[in-house]
Parts: C-alpha cells; sequence; structure tokens
C-alpha cells in the first residue's frame, strides 16, 4: 500500500490512496496501519509552524534587509560548515548530553534549511521538495513496511535496500550485473577516509570479495607491517606512504570483520589519548614545572596512573 501524508492545518490533514486502492477502505486500512507507529503525529501537526518559522527566518536573513555575512554565503562556502555541525552531532552523541544533541541537531538542521533556501533562490527545488523525496523514498525502501515484501532479518533488508537503491540510481546491484557500472558507485569520494575504506570493502564482500575469516585478515595486517619495515629499510618515501596506507586500510577491515565501526572505535582512542595526557601535563604543572622539563620515565609513570584510572 503506498499514501501520502499532506498537513493542511492543526488537526487537519489530507491523505493520499495510491491509484487502484478504494478510497474508504485504503484510510480505514492505512489507520490501523500507520497510527500505531505514529503516535506522536498529532504532535508533530500542531508543531509544523516551527519548521516554517525557521524557513522565514533564513529568507529574512539572506532578503534585501538580512545579514551581510548571510547572503554572501555560497554552497562552496557553506561545505566545511556543514561538515562541522555534522561532527558537533556526532560529539554530543559521544557525550551523551541529550542538551548539547538538541542544540547540535539544531545548528544541523539549520545547514539543511539554508541549503534548500539557497536552491529555491536558484530555482531549483524547495525544502517541501527535499521532504517530500525523502518520505517517497523511504516508503519505496521499506516495501517490508509499507508494502507486501516478506523480510524477516536486518542482512535481508540490508540486501534488499541496496537492491532497490541500485534500481533507483541506474547502477548494478549484486544480483543485477551491469558492464558499464560498478558496484561501488554511489559511495562519495568526500567521506572520512577511514569510512570510505570501511564502505567501499564492506560492498565488495557482498559478492565474496574478501577474506574467508578473521585470521586471514590479521595475516595480511603483520605483512603489511613488514612491508612497511622494507620500504623504510629501502628509503623509498613514496613506497613508504603507501604501505602506511594499506596497512591502515588492513586495520579498517580488521575493523569490520569484528563488526566494530573504526571510525568510532579510533574516535574513542583519541579520547582517551587526550585524556590521559591531559592528566600527564596537570600533574606535571601541580608541581609547578613546565611539560618539556618532565623526563619521559616521569611523564611514562603518569600515564600509567591515567591508564589505571580509566580502567
Amino acid at each position: 500500500m503506498s499514501c501520502k501524508f499532506t498537513i493542511l492545518s492543526p488537526g487537519q490533514w489530507r491523505l493520499k490512496i495510491a491509484p487502484g486502492l478504494p478510497s474508504a477502505g485504503g484510510v480505514s486500512q492505512v489507520k490501523k496501519r500507520v497510527r500505531p507507529r505514529f503516535r506522536c503525529y498529532p504532535l508533530c501537526v500542531e508543531r509544523r509552524a516551527d519548521i516554517q518559522k525557521l524557513v522565514e527566518l533564513v529568507e529574512r536573513l539572506r532578503g534585501e534587509n538580512g545579514c551581510p555575512w548571510d547572503r554572501e554565503q555560497t554552497r562552496e562556502t557553506l561545505k566545511p560548515l556543514l561538515i562541522e555541525e555534522a561532527y558537533e552531532v556526532l560529539d554530543a552523541l559521544d557525550r551523551a548530553s541529550p542538551a548539547e544533541l538538541k542544540e547540535e541537531l539544531g545548528d544541523l538542521l539549520f545547514q539543511v534549511v539554508f541549503h534548500a533556501q539557497i536552491a529555491q533562490e536558484k530555482g531549483e527545488f524547495h525544502l517541501a521538495d527535499i521532504i517530500d523525496r525523502l518520505h517517497d523514498k523511504m516508503i519505496r525502501r521499506h516495501p517490508h513496511v509499507f508494502g507486501d515484501s516478506n523480510l524477516r532479518t536486518s542482512g535481508d533488508v540490508l540486501k534488499n535496500w541496496e537492491d532497490i537503491k541500485a534500481a533507483e540510481k541506474g547502477t548494478p546491484s549484486s544480483s543485477r550485473p551491469d558492464s558499464t557500472s560498478s558496484l561501488l558507485d554511489g559511495i562519495p569520494l568526500k567521506l572520512p577516509a577511514i569510512h570510505r575504506a570501511n564502505q567501499l570493502t564492506a560492498k565488495a564482500s557482498r559478492v565474496g570479495f574478501d577474506w574467508p575469516d578473521l585470521h586471514g585478515v590479521l595475516r595480511k595486517l603483520r605483512e603489511e607491517t613488514e612491508e612497511i619495515v622494507e620500504a623504510h629499510s629501502r628509503k623509498d618515501a613514496q613506497k613508504l606512504a603507501d604501505e602506511v596506507g594499506d596497512l591502515l586500510f588492513v586495520a579498517v577491515n580488521v575493523a569490520r570483520f569484528l563488526g566494530i565501526d573504526p571510525e568510532t572505535a579510533l574516535r574513542r582512542s583519541n579520547d582517551r589519548f587526550e585524556r590521559r595526557f591531559r592528566y600527564v601535563e596537570a600533574k606535571i604543572k601541580e608541581q609547578g614545572r613546565e611539560l618539556k622539563e618532565a623526563s619521559l620515565a616521569e611523564m611514562d609513570a603518569l600515564w600509567e596512573q591515567a591508564k589505571r584510572i580509566d580502567d
């Protein structure tokens, strides 16, 4: 069954039923299936104006008598801000702070609305078009929820998702090979390198291009370490850089085999390092000394203290 909600006013909405489905019976069926999943819907209807006031705010900022800085912004100048806001959302999630998460999600939403406003000014699309497209896409890609498909496991859902996505984009899926395209199409070039490596190899693994087991990828990790030593002994800078890259690439696959997100794991390691190093700094400063005045042995001892506190 396919349907679309259109909000008309508080407490009023229109339901569009797919062609061929009797309207009365269709509405009744949809209400029965949808209401349990959307218990917050009346609240969403009542709060619909909140998005509109944000849209109007951005329109004013970009308008003739608006903010000079906002009016000067382009898609290019906003790129780093979009990435920064996304990472600040991740920081808030890592700190498990609902207040910070609410703040950072708002900042990220502002970026979405800002880009939609630029597109509207160019006559390309509106924010409503983004929402409609997303809504329809999610329904298409969840036929096991909104249709008659019978997908019982997360693996089945992900496989079907990729097939539907490939069909939408005209790229091959594992079950629809194509001589002019690649299974790896659609992985953004601008992803962080670790995340992109994870996605590349995860997609390749779906057609069997992978190590047979964890022991195989760990052997490859040791092999790459030996190749770094060899490249270093030859003083070949380019080869050494390539081998370091290969080592990192294989390390990402170790994480994938273990079901660990490598980006998250590395962020956690970064956090541990920073926390422990700050502890070492603080202890040295308590002695009235600068960090550069401490010996490596002293710093190592304080580092071990920090580790015990962490554990």
